[in-house]
């Protein structure tokens, strides 16, 4: 009884781990998802500001939503079209939240349709996060030893996300640190790019970063990707994606897989996938 106590013990101690290690969202917060969907799309507007008083290129405004004793804030954005020398959609925003439940990543806030002053634009659950990894690094702080391991795979699965969806926009400011060290991705509205080059290159690529960018995966990770085909990718995606876009992702797809077969080749499938 006593070995099966700390055997049980050691099993709870390992899955916590392995799920810091891939998923960065908690099952509470996972269970939650639909109801803020919900939430985002339903509530009442109680309050509005938009940032930067309408300087910014986006036109991004924080909404103050209630419903049935809730209150939350959320990020109401529309852009469409060329902004600046950037293409960039409200759309996007949605189908990489949807992409991001189907890949099970769990790293980017619940997000919605929602009309606002006469205008469709993509509604995201507003994250108050502990800290962004801009100020990580401005202020040198470092990463709890225990978290290592979880944190670098965080950093291998975004760099695979961010290659599958063609996000051009990944900067430091755009990745939110929780209080215990989770990794939550937010502003996707430059992705989606269905160019030669955003199809034929990696954005995220080795030659550029001088290390192997997508050394460990979790297996239900690629198995999930291998999925993916027109009519998989569609019924995710909805109308949020064109088929010439679906079609780019699919693309990438293949070219992410063809790396996974490299590293597993070079360093054997139980270093890579896990």
């Amino acid at each position: 009884m006593k070995n099966q106590r700390v055997f049980l013990t050691l099993l709870t101690v390992f899955l916590g781990f392995a799920f810091l290690s891939f998923a960065q969202f908690t099952p509470k917060e996972i269970t939650e998802r639909a109801r803020w969907e919900t939430f985002l799309e339903t509530a009442g507007l109680a309050g509005e500001k938009q940032i930067g008083g309408g300087e910014v290129k986006t036109g991004p405004w924080i909404l103050d939503l209630e419903k049935d004793g809730t209150s939350r804030r959320a990020l109401w954005k529309n852009p469409e079209g060329k902004v600046s020398e950037f293409e960039e959609s409200w759309k996007w925003e949605i189908a990489a939240y949807r992409l991001d439940k189907f890949l099970e990543l769990n790293m980017i806030p619940p997000t919605a349709e929602r009309i606002f002053r006469g205008k469709k634009g993509s509604c995201q659950l507003w994250v108050t996060a502990e800290m962004d990894m801009l100020k990580k690094n401005r202020e040198k702080i470092d990463i709890p030893s225990d978290r290592i391991y979880a944190w670098n795979n965080a950093l291998y699965l975004t760099r695979a996300f961010d290659n599958l969806i063609a996000n051009i926009d990944r900067h430091a400011g755009t990745i939110l640190i929780t209080k215990d060290w989770r990794w939550i991705l937010i502003d996707h509205s430059r992705s989606f790019g269905t160019s030669d080059k955003l199809t034929s290159e990696a954005i995220i690529a080795e030659e550029r970063q001088g290390a192997e960018i997508m050394k460990r995966l979790p297996r239900a990770f690629v198995e999930k990707l291998k999925a993916l085909n027109i009519g998989s990718a569609t019924e995710v995606v909805g109308n949020y994606l064109t088929e010439e876009e679906i079609k780019a992702v699919l693309k990438r797809r293949d070219s992410i897989l063809k790396e996974i077969a490299r590293l597993v080749e070079k360093y054997g499938e139980g270093d890579v996938l896990y």
